[in-house]
């Protein structure tokens, strides 16, 4: 009996420490901007300041579902967004917390524009590089097309 017992909470211990955070693009919204100005490009740059809920999740393994919006596929740069690309943060309809950059696993991996996924890997938070997205999904590979 003390056995079956061990066994069960090793695999119940692995299973919690392998759970991933479903999250949403509301989620995302905890975060507010600043103005700031770049020396290194000359222009003013939104500059983030995460809220506690988006912090909580920095370095942990999530899922989120968005449109695929292929920015630069021959270098494999793709952003995961919440809205299709007529309404993307690029063409002005939301903020920069409504796209994740994505680092992806399989750099084979290839998408279409606009296509619907749900995608996992880890979020790292990005508060100074103006050359990559204020999130960032490491390790990101499709969960569900």
């Amino acid at each position: 009996m003390v056995r079956i017992t061990l066994i069960l909470l090793f695999f119940f211990s692995c299973s919690i420490s392998y759970s991933q955070t479903e999250i949403n693009w509301l989620t995302l919204k905890d975060v507010s901007f600043i103005d700031k100005w770049s020396d290194e490009v000359d222009a003013y740059y939104y500059f983030p300041t995460f809220g506690p809920s988006v912090k909580d999740l920095e370095g942990k393994e999530v899922v989120i579902r968005g449109y695929v919006l292929p920015i630069d596929p021959e270098n494999n740069f793709y952003i995961l967004s919440q809205n299709p690309f007529a309404s993307c943060f690029f063409c002005g309809s939301a903020g920069p917390e409504s796209i994740i950059e994505l680092g992806l696993k399989n750099k084979k991996d290839k998408f279409d524009m606009d296509q619907v996924v749900t995608m996992k890997g880890i979020l790292r938070l990005n508060k100074e590089d103006i050359y990559h997205c204020n999130y960032i999904l490491d390790k990101a590979e499709v969960v569900k097309k």
